[in-house]
């Protein structure tokens, strides 16, 4: 049998390694063992030693007897495990037994029966069994060497005893004091009756003795003494029986020898157990490392590293686990088991850290929608939630993170989108009330703007076509549209949602994740079945939650509720992580709380305005059609692209018609806003007149342009509002932005025709009334784009401003521009409208051709009836003279001249006010001159020789001299003159009249060449042309003017 399994049954006092039953010894009490409960309570019992180190060192040292053996407590006693034979027969006791057949090489208890160094030792099973075979004469030789061995050790014991008995007599005195001290406590003893000599049997019962003497006498440990009497060393209880005063520097030696001799005893075992340590270490080297290059990658945020030492150590776990799988109950070795227990420490380790981690990735995953792709650091990839789904899945998780992260962007879109609308809502409406509470405009202020609108279409900008307030309004609303409905505002977050949901949904997003170590995470590649459907429909509410918040800004009434403004503001959807506060993000401190300035209560004064909520008030039309058409541009864009959202297109047919609704309700109030507006600004149309001369034309003012921007911008804009065009690129816009109806185009169509006749009624209002001198709204002191230094007044075509209190000089700069408005720019704007809107404006060109007639006729008539009376006056006049006829004329009369040098003064005013007028006035009162002579004449009841050749000569010295100007009408009425004269003489003036008419045309040579300087305006020009430049008087076209017009 090995040398292993005999130590181990000499250690547990077997006789077998195998035994089948609790041996029946063990249950005795004997010398040797005792139960294991008796062993127990003596181990708890047992007091420990203050010497407890060095009985330690003592029990790892080398037995003192070579071969002897340790006792249950570890501590090394006098019985060997094998020894010579005391007879002297033998060396060997157990080799002598085992060759008899006795074993007691696998009984201990047996074995320990036949040595003499063991307390168990049987002299009478000895003999008969290690000399069963020896006779008389062997025994007795065995008797003699035990007898000398006795002797030798008898003597060396007496060589002992005599050489240290002076040590026994001080020991023994010592012994007595101290027994003295602990009797009497210090005190000194009584005197004995009799003195007796010193016996050494006495000092042997001597405890006994005084023991039985103190029971029949006085206690001395009852009876007190006095304090006085006693000693500092009295071996008493208070002072610990005498060692008080030792304890303490006892304590401190046995610590310190504890702390040096206790490694140094030591030794041995540490050095196998560091050996052991270090074999495993370099072993499971990289197991043990695993917790600090896990702490390291993460530190260095290397996670490709990170994952593959995780990898590493859950393979070191697994084995662990599958270790103690495979061993069941068997008990493992000892490398087995620091194997498990360095798995199990790393594990614990690194399943700790990993978890922090995880913890941390999970946060950053679900934080990662408040940081914008605008924002995003240069070489930062964008799709970081892919990055921390795969870091995830790598080390294994119990959550799905692509189901986390859609889950949480969806939330965070549900909430960015309700905050961001309704906190851009109130503070719409906070501007809204302070811009309505305001001073309103002064009309001078409204029409520089429109006059702007010319010089701002060129230029390409907008910012002069109204005031700085109205357009940050304006731009509040168009950024609050664009956050919502452009791609880089929610409504781009959303489809990006949608498409990362698509992605998930069809398998395709998955391929490029990791399936995680053994393919754990492989499961959560897929969605479930309820998952897919509960995002469908979360896409869809988010695509709803939009709708409404567009829908309510359009539709709903302005928002009564603005105690949102007194709420702080809540971090934003939005808000990134990184984000400061920076000038570009401070708050505006008009939307915080301020108890000395809380936003006005919304107007109630019946404004237009008051019911939209997304018009500012004031505002007007032009800056109104140019945000309109842009905001309904992202209204239809925006709705386009949410109807093509899958889950809307594919099945939800309520939501895709509550996007038609969105658009065309949108669409129709901003119809109706803008037409209010519109009329308003038409009404307001007149005080663009500032009396000014434009650069390519003279003979008109800078209103007929002024208006036809504003009428062409105004339909241009509508247009793009109804129809949307830019709208109809996005796929599928066709079935969500549908054509306006027919209502709407009756609307504009009625609009339009109304501004055009309050726009021809204004313009005859700036003409017919009368120009104060003192800050009147027609003084252009107050219009604000004069330029310094300009003229007020001026009756120089070239000038650039002419008078506007002459009354003449505005109708005919009025006529001029009525001219050209019914000639040039209200065709062009009816083609405009016709073709913006697809229609045909036959009743309307037709009704606004007749309305632009009728006012320039009775413009011309109220122009042209002083002059024309004072005509009428000085022709009657003239012929009623008595001496009107005389016997033979030889000049035309005086009236003649008067009159035409009324002509002359009226021909000077309009060629020099208009230019293009002048045919037109001078041929109408040619006309009423011919006429009221005709008149005039035709009351004589008949005309002899002189009154017939006076007639002819007034009447041929106005044909002659305003020939120029000579109509078919006039010359009608001149031929009816002519019958006239013919029909009321006789036959005998009128043949001397054929012989006078030679003289007569001599007469009207020499008067028309004495008159030539003072007529010299009614001459055609040398050189003709079709321009109407300063002092030209042959017209452009030639009108004929009637009574009517």
């Amino acid at each position: 049998m090995a040398d292993f399994d005999r130590n181990v049954l000499e250690f547990y006092q077997l006789s077998t390694p195998f035994p089948t039953e609790w041996p029946t010894e063990k249950d005795n009490k004997s010398d040797d063992s005792d139960s294991d409960q008796d062993q127990k309570k003596k181990k708890i019992n047992r007091r420990k030693s203050r010497y407890q180190a060095l009985e330690r060192a003592v029990s790892n040292r080398a037995s003192i007897v070579q071969g002897s053996e340790k006792s249950a407590n570890g501590v090394s006693n006098l019985v060997q495990r094998d020894e010579p034979d005391p007879l002297g027969t033998s060396d060997s006791v157990v080799r002598t037994l085992r060759q008899f057949g006795v074993p007691v090489q696998d009984d201990v208890r047996l074995r320990n029966r036949f040595l003499l160094s063991s307390t168990s030792f049987s002299p009478a099973l000895f003999l008969s069994q290690m000399h069963a075979t020896a006779d008389t004469q062997s025994l007795l030789t065995g008797l003699d060497v035990l007898s000398k061995s006795i002797d030798q050790k008898s003597a060396s014991l007496k060589v002992l005893v005599e050489s240290n008995f002076e040590r026994f007599v001080r020991a023994k005195a010592t012994i007595d004091n101290v027994y003295k001290e602990m009797k009497y406590r210090g005190a000194e003893p009584p005197s004995p009756a009799r003195a007796r000599a010193h016996s050494r049997h006495t000092s042997k019962s001597s405890f006994r003795n005084s023991s039985s003497g103190a029971a029949l006498g006085t206690n001395p440990l009852v009876s007190p003494l006095a304090s006085d009497t006693r000693k500092k060393n009295a071996l008493v209880k208070e002072s610990d029986y005498g060692v008080m005063g030792i304890k303490t520097p006892l304590l401190d030696v046995a610590a310190k020898a504890e702390d040096v001799w206790g490694p140094a005893l030591g030794g041995r075992e540490k050095e196998e157990n560091l050996k052991t340590v270090s074999t495993s270490l370099d072993r499971y080297k990289e197991y043990i490392e695993a917790s600090s290059n896990i702490a390291d990658n993460i530190k260095r945020k290397d996670y490709e590293a990170l994952v593959d030492e995780y990898a590493r150590a859950r393979r070191f776990a697994d084995e662990a686990r599958k270790l103690v799988e495979d061993l069941g109950s068997t008990p493992p070795s000892e490398t087995q088991t620091y194997q498990i227990l360095l798995a199990a420490r790393m594990w614990y380790d690194v399943e700790e850290q990993i978890q922090l981690f995880k913890r941390d990735v999970w946060r950053r995953l679900t934080s990662l929608h408040n940081i914008s792709k605008a924002e995003t650091m240069v070489g930062q990839p964008q799709d970081q939630h892919m990055e921390l789904i795969s870091l995830l899945l790598e080390l294994g998780v119990d959550d799905n993170p692509i189901w986390v992260w859609l889950l949480s962007r969806y939330d965070y879109l549900k909430g960015k989108i309700s905050s961001a609308g309704e906190r851009a809502k109130v503070e719409i409406e906070v501007l809204r009330r302070r811009l309505a509470n305001g001073e309103k405009p002064a009309p001078q202020m409204m029409a520089s703007h429109l006059r702007n609108l010319g010089r701002q279409s060129v230029e390409g900008k907008v910012n002069g076509l109204d005031s700085s307030d109205v357009f940050e309004l304006w731009e509040k609303m168009l950024a609050f549209l664009s956050s919502l409905l452009s791609a880089q505002g929610i409504l781009g977050e959303v489809m990006e949602f949608w498409q990362t949901v698509e992605g998930f949904i069809d398998g395709k997003a998955q391929k490029s994740l990791p399936t995680g170590y053994n393919d754990e995470s492989r499961d959560h590649h897929r969605l479930s079945q309820q998952g897919t459907v509960d995002l469908q429909k979360g896409t869809i509410e988010l695509v709803d939650m939009i709708r409404a918040h567009v829908y309510e800004f359009f539709v709903g009434a302005p928002p009564e509720d603005v105690s949102l403004l007194f709420s702080p503001l809540p971090p934003s959807p939005g808000t990134p992580i990184s984000a400061g506060l920076t000038p570009t993000n401070v708050r505006d401190p008009r939307f915080n709380f301020d108890a000395n300035n809380l936003p006005p209560p919304s107007p109630k004064r019946g404004e237009s305005w008051e019911k939209f909520a997304f018009w500012p008030p004031t505002s007007n039309s032009v800056s109104g059609v140019h945000y309109l058409s842009k905001m309904l541009t992202l209204v239809g864009s925006g709705a386009s692209e949410m109807a093509s959202v899958a889950p809307v297109s594919q099945g939800d047919v309520k939501q895709t018609e509550m996007l038609r609704n969105l658009v065309g309700a949108s669409r129709e109030r901003c119809v109706s806003a803008l037409c209010a507006a519109w009329n308003k600004d038409a009404e307001n149309i007149k005080y663009v007149e500032d009396w000014k001369r434009t650069k390519e034309m003279g003979d008109v003012t800078r209103m007929p342009a002024s208006f036809a921007s504003f009428e062409g911008a105004l339909l241009s804009g509508m247009q793009k509002i109804l129809y949307i065009p830019e709208a109809m690129s996005k796929s599928g816009a066709g079935d969500i932005v549908l054509p306006p109806p027919a209502k709407l185009l009756q609307m504009v169509r009625s609009q339009y025709v109304t501004t055009l006749y309050k726009a021809l009624s204004g313009m005859v209002e700036n003409a017919e009334r009368a120009v104060k001198k003192a800050d009147d709204e027609w003084t252009t002191d107050v219009d604000i784009t004069v330029r310094p230094g300009s003229d007020r007044a001026s009756l120089n075509v070239g000038s650039g401003t002419v008078d506007p209190g002459d009354r003449n000089v505005r109708m005919l700069l009025t006529l001029g521009n009525l001219h050209a408005l019914r000639t040039k720019v209200v065709p062009n704007l009816n083609g405009q409208f016709e073709n913006a809107f697809s229609v045909k404006l036959t009743d309307e060109s037709k009704t606004i051709k007749d309305v632009l007639g009728q006012i320039d006729a009775r413009l011309f008539q109220t122009y042209t009836r002083p002059s024309l009376d004072s005509l009428r006056k000085i022709i009657r006049a003239g012929l009623a003279d008595p001496k009107w006829a005389p016997p033979k004329p030889t000049e035309v009369k005086p009236y003649v001249y008067e009159a035409l040098l009324t002509l002359v003064l009226v021909h000077t005013q309009v060629s020099t006010t208009a230019p293009s007028m002048t045919h037109q006035v001078i041929s109408y009162l040619l006309e009423q001159i011919s006429r009221e002579l005709l008149d005039c004449l035709k009351a004589r009841p008949k005309f002899d020789l002189g009154a017939l050749m006076q007639a002819t000569l007034d009447v041929e010295f106005f044909a002659q001299t305003l020939s120029q100007y000579t109509t078919e009408r006039a010359s009608g009425i001149q031929g009816e003159v002519y019958s006239m004269l013919d029909s009321k003489t006789d036959n005998q003036a009128r043949a001397r009249l054929q012989d006078e008419l030679p003289g007569m045309r001599e007469v009207l040579k020499k008067l028309r060449e004495q008159s030539r300087s003072e007529f010299a305006c009614f001459k055609r020009p040398r050189r003709t042309g079709t321009g109407s430049g300063p002092g030209q008087g042959a017209p452009a076209q030639t009108l004929e003017r009637t009574v009517t017009g």
